[in-house]
């Protein structure tokens, strides 16, 4: 099989790439190991629910999501939450608390010290700091104070990473935070002089609202293929490895215990780090340490149904736990209070999300006993009547859940860039890259095509 370009890999990165090269007119092929396409992103229905088994929402963040939504059309529409979810809450003692929307509720809030509170009007004019490694956690702590960390921070990065705070470089993990100090030596100021940017009209669409597709993201995927074609795409192609072969790739894979070929003058990659060594046999043993030194957090997500909530209507994007806290859940999403139609009108849709990188050890727990979790928490914690149980229980595990940008990003970063530069026809992209979000990742399918077309 002759093709123009091979993308490895039929997750949104993959998938919105292809899309992307198919649209421009290139002949692709897809190439996925798993039999179905999508990657993390699986839309389940489960009785009246709608359930994620990865990502639940994204951020416009990117001119590029609202512009695939625009091209797609009628075949997959773009949905951003509802008002009502834009109340995220922190749990701290024995309940859920708002973090704070206004300065008179900033005041009020039992999250924060009344010295840190106090203390963050001197954010301004602290000095910036000059450690490339500094960790999150870290610099949080100078500007911004230690129960910002503990209350804000740390359930912030345990629901974006479900890593530390400090062991996550702040330039690498969070970079445009990084760059508000080391541009304008601090957040309060950063913030307020990029708002007063003037914005392009392709700007604007960057609106910043948390998103899905209607009726689930796997929709997204789908409305891709079938743009792309399904005869462009192959699922369960094992042991798929490339290598150079003059000026252009042969890739080879086994389908249905049947070896084949496929040779093509470009090639981009689009899977976890983890994938890379098998992938690519002809990479030098130490270019390749540096390249899949990645570390992914494990993560099991538990949907959880109920058909009638009563007067306990959890109206928020969710709750996020603190590790301090002690509790063995990092936070309860609530995605029916986010978009309509993922639960009956009076009932409910949420995702718990445990484990992470400080508890792996989670993942071996059963199912009976995740479901006696579920159910406690429903009382513990969402404040359900004693003996509530959930309509509905389905338990998502992931071992290589959300790749953790920690100080090994450079070496990995330095070994992408030699790689590409020693051959021009390669690409290496995906999550070991560029961010972690949705729309991080539909940005970069649509600079991988850009660059492939060249």
């Amino acid at each position: 099989m002759e093709k123009d370009i091979v993308i490895i890999g039929a997750g949104i990165t993959g998938m919105t790439c292809a899309y992307e090269l198919h649209r421009k007119g290139k002949n692709i092929q897809v190439l996925e190991c798993q039999n179905r396409i999508g990657g993390q992103i699986n839309t389940q229905k489960i009785g009246n629910f709608t359930f994620e088994s990865g990502p639940n929402t994204g951020v416009v963040k990117h001119p590029e999501v609202a512009e695939l939504f625009e091209q797609l059309g009628d075949a997959c529409t773009l949905e951003t939450a509802l008002e009502s979810s834009k109340r995220r809450l922190i749990w701290k003692g024995n309940k859920f608390h708002a973090l704070p929307s206004s300065l008179g509720t900033a005041l009020k809030t039992p999250l924060f010290t009344w010295h840190d509170k106090f203390r963050i009007l001197g954010e301004p004019w602290r000095k910036k700091g000059n450690n490339p490694y500094e960790s999150v956690g870290s610099l949080a702590e100078r500007r911004l104070g230690k129960s910002y960390v503990q209350y804000a921070v740390d359930p912030f990065l345990s629901g974006v990473y479900a890593g530390d705070p400090y062991k996550l470089p702040v330039r690498l993990a969070l970079p445009k935070l990084y760059n508000l100090e080391q541009q304008y030596g601090s957040f309060i100021k950063g913030s307020i002089a990029k708002a007063k940017l003037p914005k392009t009209a392709r700007d604007r669409k960057a609106t910043k609202k948390v998103f899905s597709a209607k009726g689930g993201f796997s929709n997204l995927i789908n409305a891709l293929a079938n743009a792309i074609g399904n005869e462009n795409i192959t699922t369960g192609a094992q042991s798929i490895t490339i290598n150079p072969e003059g000026e252009g790739w042969i890739i080879t894979y086994q389908k249905e215990g049947e070896q084949k070929q496929i040779h093509a003058s470009k090639v981009v990659t689009t899977c976890g780090a983890y994938s890379l060594p098998e992938l690519l046999p002809f990479v030098d043993a130490e270019t390749m340490k540096d390249l899949s030194n990645l570390y992914y957090a494990p993560v099991v997500q538990i949907g959880v149904g109920m058909n009638d909530c009563g007067n306990n209507q959890w109206l928020a994007f969710g709750g996020l736990v603190p590790s301090r806290e002690k509790k063995q859940v990092l936070g309860i999403l609530f995605p029916s209070a986010c978009f309509e139609g993922r639960s009956p009108k009076q009932g409910a849709a949420m995702a718990y999300f445990i484990g992470g990188a400080r508890h792996p050890e989670m993942l071996k727990k059963t199912d009976a006993e995740f479901e006696t979790l579920v159910n406690d928490c429903l009382v513990d914690m969402l404040k359900y009547p004693a003996g509530t149980k959930a309509d509905a229980i389905k338990v998502f595990r992931h071992e290589r859940a959300i790749p953790q940008y920690e100080a090994s990003s450079d070496a990995r970063l330095a070994a992408v860039d030699k790689l590409q530069k020693q051959y021009p026809t390669l690409r290496i992209a995906g999550n070991l890259r560029d961010g972690i979000g949705i729309g991080d990742r539909i940005k970069q399918g649509f600079d991988e095509a850009e660059i492939l077309c060249k």
